[in-house]
């Protein structure tokens, strides 16, 4: 039997141990968008090249993963700022930073350094605003790729693909490794579009773990694209949940693609299948706005709203924001959830009671 199938005996969290409890007690807050908060800022092509880069040879504008290494002031604020508006959780700047994304820019050789250099500012961060009252956590964000193994690239063509298991599998273990030596609390495997990709991201993981002797939790996190209830790559909430389970998360959710008013019949289904696992949600800030601020239409009000009602009938455990939000989105969630209860587990599973005993 494959090791990712196989029952077995899971060890104690080698880092945020205190984090499933936490989620027992209150609903957790995790941060907002990064890449909306680096496109506010308008950044040139020269800042996102800096010094080190200034003579590449290709376009590096938009390569938001390389702003850890030329400008990490920006991404240290970023941090600063959803800690300081009452995030639990921020994420690494490493959406984009494995060698399959970077190859794009040419740049994939230097994936194992933007991750080790994301983690370690948003872990300077974490403990600058921690408190022994109110521990502050990183995740390693593990982002979907620009490639997808289930869906072909050619309209013409639909057996062609544009990337195999492997080569995802190498490229996730390159981040993740890179993630873990530099010391991040979890890992969040997140904007699932494609469950192959994401089997490639986890069995990286496991790989991880088993090569180290550490467990850190893990959060998985799924994107339903539209009215149909199904990620792209055609697999419903239910069945997406049942392909990836045996990565044993600490919680699974949605993020991305919809608004949290779209995004709750599906939200629903979700905790009703887990129901051993704790749930995350964060959703876009609405639809797409070109004449908003945020490219996004909600303010902070309409989304802490909905989510405010999501905690209000028991379906969440983690919440925060994806594309669109800020910290002002972040500072509304929070105060709107501060005297929700969390979800409980409908049926604690093995897996919880054996990194909690």
């Amino acid at each position: 039997m494959s090791k990712l199938f196989a029952t077995k005996s899971v060890p104690e969290y080698t880092r945020a141990r205190g984090l499933p409890e936490l989620l027992r007690t209150r609903i957790v807050i995790l941060d907002g968008a990064m890449g909306t908060m680096i496109q506010r800022l308008r950044l040139g092509e020269a800042q996102y090249r800096g010094e080190r880069f200034r003579d590449w040879p290709r376009d590096l504008k938009g390569n938001n993963d390389l702003l850890s290494l030329t400008q990490p002031q920006v991404v240290r604020d970023i941090h600063d700022a959803y800690f300081g508006a009452g995030a639990d959780i921020v994420e690494t700047n490493t959406f984009g930073a494995t060698r399959i994304a970077q190859d794009d820019y040419g740049m994939g050789e230097l994936a194992d350094e933007m991750n080790r250099a994301a983690a370690a500012l948003a872990l300077d961060s974490a403990r600058r605003h921690a408190t022994p009252e109110r521990p502050r956590f990183v995740a390693g964000a593990i982002g979907p790729t620009p490639r997808t193994a289930s869906i072909s690239p050619d309209v013409n063509d639909p057996g062609a693909r544009n990337v195999d298991f492997e080569q995802l599998r190498s490229a996730y273990l390159e981040q993740v490794r890179a993630l873990g030596e530099a010391g991040v609390d979890l890992f969040l495997v997140e904007t699932i579009f494609d469950t192959l990709n994401a089997k490639a991201a986890l069995f990286a993981i496991d790989e991880w773990f088993e090569a180290s002797g550490e467990r850190l939790p893990l959060i998985i996190s799924g994107t339903v694209t539209d009215a149909s209830g199904r990620i792209l790559s055609g697999q419903t909430v239910a069945a997406f949940w049942a392909s990836v389970r045996h990565a044993q998360p600490l919680a699974v959710g949605l993020n991305c693609a919809l608004g949290a008013a779209l995004m709750r019949p599906y939200l629903q289904e979700l905790a009703r299948v887990a129901g051993d696992t704790f749930i995350s949600c964060y959703p876009n800030a609405g639809l797409p706005n070109p004449m908003s601020d945020t490219g996004f239409d909600e303010t902070p009000e309409v989304t802490s709203r909905l989510l405010q009602e999501f905690a209000r009938d028991g379906l969440v455990n983690l919440v925060g924001g994806c594309c669109g939000t800020t910290p002002q989105h972040v500072c509304a969630i929070a105060d709107a959830v501060h005297h929700q209860h969390p979800r409980v587990l409908a049926r604690p599973g093995v897996f919880h009671a054996a990194v909690e005993s």
